[in-house]
């Protein structure tokens, strides 16, 4: 099969929105507070159940955010266990960069 064969669609960048989920730029970010905490848990070699002391989760609560199940947690109990990381958090208002209006992001000044 070519790709002239197929029917393909360049995303937005943001596949939860491609998908139509509502609050989408929501999903994304935490999609993203996740995977930096998984990075986080992978460059210092840690087990799930450090992992889960040093965030006052369970092993398993570990393992299963780690797989992406994060629907139950939100933005600001995602950017808490980042800090419990040790990791920094600056939250920046500003101006939009399009006139399509405000969107949330995440962004990281380091690898992990």
């Amino acid at each position: 099969m070519t790709v002239s064969d197929s029917n393909v669609k360049a995303g937005s960048g943001n596949v939860f929105a491609d998908l139509g989920f509502p609050d989408a730029d929501a999903h994304l970010a935490k999609a993203e507070l996740v995977s930096r905490i998984d990075d986080i848990v992978r460059d210092r070699g840690i087990t799930q159940a450090e992992a889960g002391r040093m965030l006052g989760l369970s092993q398993p609560d570990v393992s299963r955010l780690l797989r992406g199940d994060f629907r139950e947690y939100s933005l600001e109990r995602l950017l808490r266990l980042l800090t419990a990381l040790g990791r920094d958090i600056d939250i920046v208002i500003r101006q939009p960069r399009s006139s399509t209006g405000g969107r949330l992001r995440v962004a990281t000044t380091e690898a992990a």
